[in-house]
């Protein structure tokens, strides 16, 4: 029970500080209006906002779909890090449980008695 315990309580804090970080990203992203994705490129032939770049030989990559392919991964990445960090503490909370320690504790052990 301590290894689920653990186990599910470090998976927990990683997968909350995951959704925070992609939360974050997205946010700059957003905000920046795409230009953060394309700061390796030192062209001054992109136009301020990357929704609308062209692909530049300055460039290392095709810029013409990055700002939309990267919102459109980032999204669905969150919203699955913070499903699993609500799992890992549904189930930290049932090894607190198994432990006799929490608020349902002492409800699960008379059940079981």
């Amino acid at each position: 029970h301590w290894t689920l315990l653990s186990v599910s309580l470090l998976n927990c804090l990683l997968s909350t500080a995951c959704s925070v970080g992609l939360a974050l990203a997205i946010a700059l992203t957003v905000h920046s209006r795409g230009m953060h994705l394309v700061r390796g490129c030192d062209s001054s032939a992109l136009p301020d906002d990357a929704r609308v770049a062209i692909a530049t030989n300055d460039c290392p990559f095709n810029t013409t779909r990055i700002y939309d392919t990267a919102l459109a991964l980032w999204f669905p990445a969150m919203l699955l890090a913070a499903a699993e960090a609500v799992l890992s503490g549904r189930c930290c909370l049932v090894a607190l449980i198994f432990q006799g320690i929490g608020p349902c504790a002492r409800s699960y052990s008379k059940e079981q008695v």
